[in-house]
């Protein structure tokens, strides 16, 4: 048998060029993903490393005093404005949801969809200067709780209402029919057979709002304000602290401990919404498996 025969066969050119090419793009690929995660682990780097030094039992029990002391009121003032926020939007969005979803197939539903999606693109400055008009100056609330509760709701209700919707929207329509061939009502079809069946995604848009809740800062900057003592009860003329204005004013003071604090407060947000993003995962990740 001759050499020529036992030699493995050529490539063409066209192969060899798609080969290149493939190594190509699968460095640049490489790079563009070098790029995107490089940044985010300095990040996180940076603020666990100075956050983490900065934890102390002192943090956690005492409220800020100045530019110093603890986080306790920023904290408290974050929890409170979250959970008025969720308790506000919740219903809202839920109920806007399942409209768009059972009878939002007309120009009314088209509306809603429109305006909703207008919503979801403003920017949040814009809303709470918009809160600012309305509920701190005209209503004459002054800084407050339930101004902030008022604007984070407003700010969220959007999402929960589409991501609602489209967990309505996967539920099979024959259970609808089951539903309705057994003789029950459209309101018992939606609220005992419907939204059960979508409860895994209706609770990931609610995760989804409250990890966004957390995160905000510019419309709490004109309706919250700021205040270094606890709260005293008041949900109308009386300040509330909250984390994100920490970060925001507290990294551009002079001094070592008011960026110890601004770091803490970073810390505490991230790692907030890095465990609501977790449950989410882990959410639709058992719900797949069901």
């Amino acid at each position: 048998m001759s050499a020529t025969a036992n030699s493995p066969p050529q490539r063409s050119t066209q192969e060899i060029r798609r080969v290149i090419t493939g190594n190509i793009g699968w460095v640049a690929c490489g790079i563009a993903l070098l790029l995107v995660i490089a940044p985010l682990i300095d990040i996180v780097g940076v603020v666990a490393y100075n956050g983490f030094s900065a934890f102390s039992l002192k943090l956690f029990t005492t409220s800020t005093k100045g530019a110093g002391g603890g986080l306790l009121n920023a904290i408290e003032g974050t929890i409170l404005i979250t959970i008025c926020a969720m308790v506000i939007a919740v219903p809202i969005g839920v109920g806007a949801g399942i409209h768009l979803s059972e009878y939002g197939k007309n120009k009314l539903g088209s509306t809603i969809r429109f305006l909703s999606d207008v919503l979801t693109g403003t920017p949040s400055i814009v809303l709470g200067y918009f809160s600012y008009i309305v509920f701190v100056i005209a209503l004459g609330w002054g800084f407050s709780l339930l101004a902030a509760a008022i604007t984070i709701a407003i700010l969220i209700v959007p999402y929960l209402a589409r991501i609602t919707e489209l967990a309505l929207q996967q539920v099979p329509n024959t259970m609808r029919e089951a539903g309705f061939a057994l003789g029950a009502s459209e309101p018992t079809v939606v609220f005992k057979i419907i939204l059960p069946g979508a409860a895994s995604g209706v609770v990931t848009g609610a995760l989804l709002a409250l990890a966004i809740s957390v995160g905000e800062t510019a419309p709490l900057i004109y309706t919250a304000g700021w205040t270094n003592f606890v709260w005293h009860g008041r949900f109308t003329h009386e300040p509330v602290s909250y984390l994100t204005y920490v970060i925001w004013t507290f990294i551009d003071q002079p001094d070592a401990q008011s960026h110890a604090l601004a770091f803490a407060a970073a810390l505490l947000v991230m790692l907030v919404v890095l465990a609501i993003n977790v449950g989410v995962r882990l959410l639709v990740r058992r719900t797949k498996l069901v």
